[in-house]
């Protein structure tokens, strides 16, 4: 059995032996690239989970095929007292086509259906190569069948614009019945006339977010939630009157190892990596990452498990 193993973070080489609990840091050169990087990862990776065929095992099958569902419970004295009780639940991150099948989106869907929703959130990077995902026409009924009484909203990822998939994501989205939140806002209305408002942004790392214009049309003092697929971009939220942030992208770092953290932390996700936060001092903005469905890059999950997150409204007094 091998008794030291090395981890590449943050540019840096960690040597550590798992017996001794001790570390050596050799810093790297500050000129590395994202598929050095990656690649970089992926030998540490498979360095520590080779110490174990079943770890490995457990890492490339077992764990990314759970399921973890959170609750959350939204509690605000913006929100209107006839939203309490009102159910919402994100989804995010599933890069269909990387090692995520149409088979377990699938179940993905009746899963959602089974908890019944009132809104259904997707926030970002649906397909994980747009341009070359071949079996759309049994995506899209996938889609179309997940109910939500008050409505289905989505904003674009990362991969959702690359490879030129853009326009193909909007199309698919918006046949399956999904409003496409890109730098605007939708009201969310009942009965009595009372609502609340969702806004989103594009992606930050090929888009063009505009937290600005996606305010334009809500009013003051009304309860605003933000989806993002950036988390990071909270930073910016925070200075607008936005009162929850959803975001996704992370993966919850996809990787995560004792005594050391998350293995890959994207651009945009790397303060903010999975999770609760709450932002600010008198102005205040709650964050919360979820940690996304599927994998991309690194076929593999560890410490990370793919998520559902049910989010509960409730008006609370001011």
């Amino acid at each position: 059995m091998l008794a030291i193993f090395s981890i590449f973070k943050d540019n840096t080489l960690i040597h550590y032996d798992p017996k001794n609990l001790y570390r050596l840091v050799e810093k790297m050169p500050n000129k590395t690239t994202r598929r050095t990087f990656l690649k970089r990862t992926a030998g540490s990776l498979l360095t520590l989970l080779g110490l174990s065929s079943g770890g490995y095992y457990y890492a490339n099958k077992i764990e990314p095929s759970m399921l973890g569902i959170e609750q959350i419970k939204i509690e605000h004295s913006l929100i209107p007292k006839s939203f309490d009780g009102i159910k919402m639940i994100q989804f995010s991150d599933t890069h269909i086509g990387f090692q995520y099948t149409l088979s377990q989106f699938k179940k993905l869907a009746n899963r959602i259906n089974q908890i019944k929703p009132d809104i259904i959130l997707f926030t970002g990077d649906l397909m994980d190569e747009p341009n070359k995902f071949k079996e759309i026409n049994q995506l899209l009924p996938i889609l179309e069948n997940l109910h939500a009484p008050l409505g289905k909203f989505c904003i674009f990822g990362n991969h959702d614009h690359g490879g030129y998939g853009s326009d193909l994501y909007r199309n698919i989205m918006e046949e399956a019945k999904f409003e496409v939140l890109l730098n605007q806002s939708s009201p969310i209305r009942l009965m009595d006339g009372s609502r609340i408002y969702l806004l989103g942004i594009d992606d930050a790392m090929l888009g063009q977010p505009d937290l600005l214009a996606a305010l334009q049309n809500v009013p003051n003092h009304h309860f605003t939630i933000l989806l993002s697929h950036a988390p990071d971009l909270a930073d910016n939220a925070l200075e607008y009157p936005i009162d929850w942030q959803l975001s996704g992208h992370s993966h919850g770092g996809q990787v995560k190892l004792p005594f050391i953290g998350a293995l890959i932390k994207p651009p945009f996700a790397q303060k903010y990596p999975e999770g609760l936060y709450t932002l600010g001092t008198e102005q205040k903005l709650t964050l919360y990452v979820n940690r996304g469905i599927g994998t991309t890059r690194l076929p593999f999950r560890f410490l990370s498990k793919p998520e559902l997150t049910i989010f509960t409204l409730k008006s609370e007094k001011a």
